[in-house]
């Protein structure tokens, strides 16, 4: 029997009907729902993958992208309430800018009765700073931008150079950017769930102690788990970093 795919504006993936839990799947920043087209056939049979699909990229591309992080946690948590209706548990999952979308779209869903949160995975990022910690910063020129893209992804980033796909790729990239350096919430949430944190050993922008700081937004403990590999490791770590994924406790 062939099993449906699970698409809808905001989210796509392939239904697991003997699923015990849905891993929703934030992307990083300029990226999409395609990034993690290979997990749902990495994953055991008791994990859903769905992806989640910002607006402005990929089939929404004539979308205007988000401009705020509250704007798009908003319509995400909003979407989950309208486009994937049953009750089946939800574990997030948040890559780079993904684990900023996912931390903000876990607290709204922890006052959400729709749904029942069992667990938040961020990868690659610092928990959100504070304006005391950090002030917003200007949002980076086109040139900054993809600067800082080659630092974080060298093999990647000859696509970002391309002429004839730059028009396709760049509005994403520099909307996402801009919503990251205005970013700063006013106070940390205290999640009431586990948070899990991975990263690559050798991320040029993330740390082992910017992972550990997501300590400061759970009572409820935090598992961290280092891979080896720059800041998208998981790229060649997939289907160790779903194993762990796995092994979590629901």
């Amino acid at each position: 029997m062939t099993v449906p795919d699970i698409r809808t504006l905001w989210f796509r993936g392939k239904s697991a009907p003997t699923a015990r839990v849905r891993l929703l799947c934030f992307p990083h920043a300029g990226g999409a729902a395609g990034a993690f087209h290979d997990w749902a056939a990495l994953a055991p049979p008791e994990i859903e993958v769905v992806a989640v699909q910002y607006p402005g990229r990929q089939d929404r591309f004539h979308e205007p992208c988000a401009s705020t992080m509250e704007e798009l946690a908003d319509t995400i948590t909003t979407a989950l309430r309208w486009e994937l209706t049953d009750d089946r548990p939800l574990a997030l999952f948040g890559h780079s800018m993904g684990s900023s979308v996912a931390y903000e779209v876990a607290r709204r869903l922890e006052e959400d009765p729709s749904h029942t949160l069992t667990r938040l995975i961020v990868s690659g990022r610092h928990r959100p700073r504070l304006p005391e910690e950090q002030a917003p910063r200007p949002v980076p020129t086109d040139p900054e931008v993809l600067d800082y893209v080659r630092l974080l992804d060298p093999e990647g980033a000859d696509l970002y150079e391309h002429p004839e796909l730059q028009p396709l790729i760049m509005p994403a990239l520099r909307a996402d950017f801009g919503l990251l350096a205005r970013y700063r919430p006013t106070h940390l949430h205290q999640l009431g769930v586990p948070v899990t944190v991975c990263g690559g050993d050798r991320d040029p922008v993330c740390t082992i102690e910017d992972l550990k700081s997501w300590s400061d937004v759970t009572p409820k403990g935090l598992d961290l788990r280092v891979f080896e590999g720059g800041h998208f490791y998981l790229r060649q770590r997939q289907e160790e970093l779903l194993a762990f994924i796995a092994a979590q406790p629901a």
